[in-house]
């Protein structure tokens, strides 16, 4: 980005540097580039329309240079010192040569849309950068630190260290990741995840860093240090996503400078070469005057612009609803893709299976039964030992005691429980019945009888409606480990057919088949981030639904990451995607459509010089202008 008035104004703008600025005097003072260049439009008009008097048209035109070629100038300065040749010496040397072959209102013409069209790039890059800046304002500098002996002080976020107590007061944001220990509150985290609905918060849950206490203040155990906050990720990742360039644009960037060196040259040999040859050519203006229309209108202001603010606005768009691609690359792998693979469990459903009902074939009661499975499984993480204990709590089980527990991988769980004084071994795990069912189902073998567990996956409501829509841009894929007999009933609900389910599948064999399809096709992956993280990154686009931030390995793994447990962004994040690179495209045929069509009748003195300028900057606002649609959300 180049030198500018918003640069230069812009630390004095800060409450920071002047807290007594009034708000009108700070906002006067934003956007000055902007507001320059069109001051500079109303001075070069007023100098075209009042060319009869000479001395006041001069005095408007020069306050025309001065507004609008100071900038151009002094960062011409930093580039020539620096042996760099580049779009902002290009329009400094046409101005100064506009100058002195007369054509001083040509040369203003130039810098006032040089101007603008820098202004738009700029208004471009700021909106990506106040998503930034917001969520760094997010979290306070001081948190209120809980002595043991409840004392309270205030310290630096950045000194707090993982398991201080800290003490947030109602309408106050909560500073680190931490565990709520002490009372309940709404939060709302509209601005981190894009869920408008504020979410309860009681004892035991989590809080992240950047979340705004609604209606009650909270004792809370801090269990990540600043710099690996939730907030602190997603400020990295959107940093990363700015800098990570797509192939085009890298391309854009290295050829830039060598076409202004050959830009430069060749309107050297038509000033100078030709009349020294004595070559004919057409038209009254001296080849001076007609090098330098080409100069202007073979400089490539648009095509240098036409990516870089084509990926900013979409990538603005996508973080300002909590969709995180990993740059422009990630938008461009997106768009290709036209296989939409899915995970079941947890991306198409909700990943929280429910106990439904226990058959009993043994000679305990039924609560017994409960309490000798959940006393089994109250250690487990497997969803299965969640929904077990879960249901033996509404149904009052008790916590028996328990010895010699072990868990077989891959089958379930053994060891002994005790029932009356006497300890007796019992199995839980995968039924040799499950076949025969469209449920999950697992087995309590107990005293050569058994119990037998009915579990049900709820679909996301979502869901079906996602699909049908994901249908109109592509086919949709769904892999799971599960047995085809449950996977099967969840793919029809979903519209799926038969061949577009894929059950049954270990990680290996899922691995395989994504490297299958994309010999076919660009496959973009679904999936949680945490158990799919290898079928993330052997997709052409992984996208991790569901775990925000938390999972380091989704943060990894797949090249977007959306915030918010929603799946309809998928299908708005494709469209994001398909529509930047449609824009890009738009772009760069605008860009080179003008070089193509200005040149070649600038040279030959068929156009002249102020419609050489008009041509060449116009395309460059045109394609700003463009740009800037992306900012809006599909």
């Amino acid at each position: 980005m180049s030198f500018s008035y918003d640069d230069f104004f812009a630390k004095d703008l800060e409450e920071s540097e002047n807290p007594f600025l009034k708000p009108n005097s700070r906002r006067t003072g934003k956007d000055l580039s902007l507001k320059i260049s069109i001051l500079s439009g109303v001075f070069l008009a007023l100098s075209y329309s009042t060319v009869q008097f000479q001395n006041f048209s001069v005095l408007c035109l020069g306050f025309v240079y001065f507004l609008s070629g100071t900038p151009a100038l002094i960062q011409t300065i930093k580039d020539l010192k620096n042996s760099i040749i580049n779009i902002d010496v290009l329009m400094t040397l046409a101005a100064l040569l506009s100058v002195c072959i007369g054509a001083e209102h040509e040369g203003g013409l130039l810098l006032v849309l040089f101007a603008l069209s820098e202004a738009m790039e700029e208004m471009v890059d700021r909106k990506t950068k106040s998503a930034l800046s917001h969520l760094n304002s997010l979290v306070p500098t001081l948190a209120t630190v809980v002595q043991p002996d409840n004392t309270r002080f205030q310290k630096a976020v950045q000194e707090i260290t993982v398991g201080t107590k800290i003490f947030v007061p109602v309408g106050e944001i909560v500073p680190l990741d931490s565990k709520v220990i002490e009372g309940s509150s709404f939060v709302n985290i509209s601005h981190i995840t894009g869920e408008s609905i504020p979410v309860s918060k009681t004892v035991s849950d989590t809080v992240v860093a950047g979340s705004l206490l609604i209606d009650s203040p909270l004792l809370l155990e801090v269990f990540k240090p600043s710099n690996q906050s939730t907030l602190a990720k997603i400020i990295e990742l959107i940093t990363q996503a700015q800098h990570a360039k797509p192939k085009i644009q890298v391309f854009l960037d290295q050829f830039s400078g060598i076409y202004a060196k050959t830009i430069i040259g060749l309107s050297l040999f038509f000033a100078l070469a030709l009349p020294l040859f004595g070559i004919a050519f057409l038209g009254t203006e001296g080849s001076i005057y007609r090098a330098l229309a080409f100069l202007i209108a073979a400089s490539p202001c648009a095509l240098i612009i036409a990516t870089p603010t084509a990926y900013l606005s979409s990538l603005s768009a996508s973080a300002r609803h909590g969709v995180l691609p990993k740059g422009g690359t990630s938008l461009d792998a997106l768009s290709r893709c036209k296989y939409f693979l899915f995970d079941k469990t947890g991306t198409l459903t909700t990943g929280g299976l429910s106990c439904t009902r226990v058959e009993n074939h043994t000679k305990y009661p039924l609560e017994t039964i409960l309490s000798v499975a959940s006393s089994l499984e109250k250690n487990a993480t497997h969803p299965i030992a969640r929904a077990i204990v879960t249901f033996a709590e509404i149904k009052h089980g008790k916590d028996l005691i328990t010895k010699e527990v072990q868990v077989i991988a891959g089958k379930g769980v053994k060891g002994l429980v005790e029932i009356d004084g006497q300890f007796h071994e019992v199995f839980i795990g995968r039924s040799e019945r499950e076949h025969l069912t469209e449920e999950v189902v697992t087995i309590l073998k107990m005293d050569n009888e058994e119990a037998i567990f009915h579990f049900k996956d709820e679909l996301r409501p979502e869901a079906p409606k996602i699909i049908e829509e994901l249908k109109t841009m592509g086919r949709v894929f769904m892999l799971t480990g599960d047995r085809r007999e449950v996977a099967q009933p969840v793919g029809r609900l979903l519209g799926l057919e038969i061949e577009e389910i894929f059950a049954d599948l270990s990680p290996e064999e899922k691995l395989e088949k994504i490297a299958e399809m994309s010999k076919l096709e660009n496959c973009a992956m679904t999936g949680d981030g945490i158990n799919d993280g290898p079928a993330l990154v052997r997709s052409s686009c992984g996208i991790a639904v569901g775990t925000g931030l938390s999972s380091q390995t989704a943060v990894e793994a797949a090249d977007i990451v959306i915030m918010k447990n929603d799946l309809t962004l998928i299908p708005q994040i494709v469209r994001q995607a398909r529509a930047t690179q449609n824009i890009v495209r738009q772009n760069l045929t605008i860009a080179l459509s003008v070089i193509l069509l200005a040149t070649t009748p600038s040279l030959l003195g068929l156009i002249p010089l102020w419609l050489a300028v008009i041509l060449h900057e116009g395309g460059t606002v045109i394609v700003g202008l463009n740009s800037l649609r992306l900012l809006r959300w599909r």
